[in-house]
């Protein structure tokens, strides 16, 4: 059955893009030049991808960026609620803006994301933070404009929770990397594993029209994209509500676009890793060959109480056509450690799992309970010695297989876009191939943005370094 997704009007959208020429007069009255802009992102490339909306809002509204925070009059934060600590992190950053507010009262300061579409967060905000103007959910990036409108002309602070989530075409959006985008095809999820908050904060899915996409998408390369991730909090389900295009179908479309591009997706879930989606990886040159497949445990009994709705059998069969097809695929994954009543036994199996699969990287965590998801309310939390002890262990597991497949580029030439100059010495740049490890090369900045030729000549266990030829 499809589901009828809800749109936005574009004559929704219009008032709100429009509500931006109205900020832009009413600042000009206040500031004698540009106002800044600072917005900070939390958590996963979706949020990046919505905070790209932000920028492009922030600037039709008539504000330019800053890098400072204590110098801009605009402050966003686009928060994230899948783990604690990033809750924490978020509330802390937030509770020195009353300073910066204190010195200019003019500072708007508006919280969007993850976070605050929990109506807990949400209300904690409001009564504990009188300094913020306003917060917005993830399904009403749209209404922002209405918002800084609003919060410049002193009005009444705001507060939104969508009742229904839906899409909105024709948000402006600002990349700061060009050669480098995110694009989001999908939002919301489905699935309700029992340990995650995203179906409650983000709702069910909602694909975007391919049409919309591919517009986006040769909008984006023809602005110097060179390296495109398509986005979803499960990219493999994408288009089941339109009841037409799935996403192996999409990325083929995509890939028909002239330029000198290639592509990647995320996040898969294993219950939709399609043999279609796998061949499209395997014959499409301009599709990267990474596939980012989280497994969580290598436990049946954990993996059912996770509610993931595949088997370990399942998706190590998904693994060996992976494979087949792409012999030299590089696959990471998501793990989950000390989930509510794992056993010592139960999590042997995760370490047999990935000795199996020999994955080039994980991102792994420890469990951390979500209010308001099934797991949460489980009486068989696992103490936090144990976990963090089988955290360690898994880490020096998968470092040692990292350190073997990384080795395997050693001697090989692979082509490499430049992204940025190495964090470690200036004079290095450091880019990303097919691995999704990052190499490092000699260079200078000339060659950000653009495609080289890698000669790997070492690795180590977070990088590749070669020399370009």
């Amino acid at each position: 059955m499809v589901n009828e997704t809800r749109r936005i009007s574009p004559d929704e959208v219009a008032a709100e893009i429009s509500a931006c020429e109205k900020v832009r007069a009413e600042i000009s009255k206040i500031f004698e030049s540009a106002p800044t802009y600072y917005i900070e992102t939390f958590g996963c490339q979706q949020n990046e991808a919505d905070s790209q909306r932000l920028a492009g809002i922030c600037r039709l509204c008539g504000y330019v960026p800053t890098r400072n925070i204590k110098e801009a009059k605009l402050i966003l934060f686009n928060t994230c609620a899948i783990r604690e600590h990033a809750e924490k992190k978020a509330l802390s950053i937030i509770g020195e803006t009353k300073h910066i507010k204190e010195k200019d009262s003019r500072v708007i300061i508006g919280i969007g994301g993850c976070m605050v579409s929990q109506k807990r967060r949400a209300d904690k905000i409001k009564n504990s933070n009188p300094y913020v103007n306003f917060t917005f959910d993830t399904g009403a990036i749209h209404s922002v404009p209405s918002l800084i409108l609003g919060a410049v002309r002193g009005q009444k602070r705001k507060f939104i929770l969508s009742d229904n989530f839906g899409i909105a075409e024709g948000i402006p959006f600002h990349n700061e990397t060009p050669y480098k985008a995110w694009l989001s095809i999908m939002y919301g999820c489905n699935n309700f594993c029992s340990y995650c908050i995203v179906p409650y904060v983000r709702g069910r899915e909602r694909s975007r029209r391919p049409e919309d996409i591919l517009a986006e998408a040769r909008q984006l390369i023809e602005a110097g994209a060179k390296d495109i991730t398509l986005l979803g909090q499960n990219v493999n389900s994408y288009g089941r509500d339109l009841g037409g295009m799935g996403i192996a179908s999409l990325m083929r479309e995509i890939c028909k676009i002239e330029g000198d591009f290639r592509l990647r997706f995320m996040t898969s879930h294993p219950k939709d890793a399609s043999d279609e989606l796998i061949a499209a990886m395997a014959e499409e040159e301009k599709i990267v060959k990474h596939f980012h497949l989280p497994v969580q445990s290598g436990s049946n009994r954990v993996l059912d109480a996770m509610n993931r709705k595949y088997t370990r059998e399942k998706y190590l069969s998904i693994i060996k056509k992976l494979k087949a097809a792409v012999p030299d695929v590089s696959i990471t994954s998501d793990i989950i450690v000390a989930f509510p009543g794992e056993t010592d036994e139960e999590f042997e199996e995760t370490l047999s799992l990935l000795s199996e699969v020999r994955y080039d990287m994980i991102f792994s965590f420890i469990y951390s309970p979500r209010e308001g998801t099934p797991a949460a309310a489980l009486d068989c939390q696992i103490d936090r010695a144990v976990a963090n002890d089988r955290y360690s262990r898994l880490l020096a597991l998968q470092d040692e297989i990292t350190a073997e497949r990384n080795a395997r580029f050693v001697g090989r030439t692979m082509k490499v876009l430049c992204e940025e100059v190495s964090k470690t010495d200036p004079g290095m740049m450091t880019g990303r191939g097919n691995t999704p490890r990052p190499v490092h090369f000699a260079g200078d900045e000339s060659l950000i943005g653009q495609f080289v030729n890698v000669k790997i000549t070492k690795s180590d266990l977070f990088s590749l370094s070669g020399e370009i030829v």
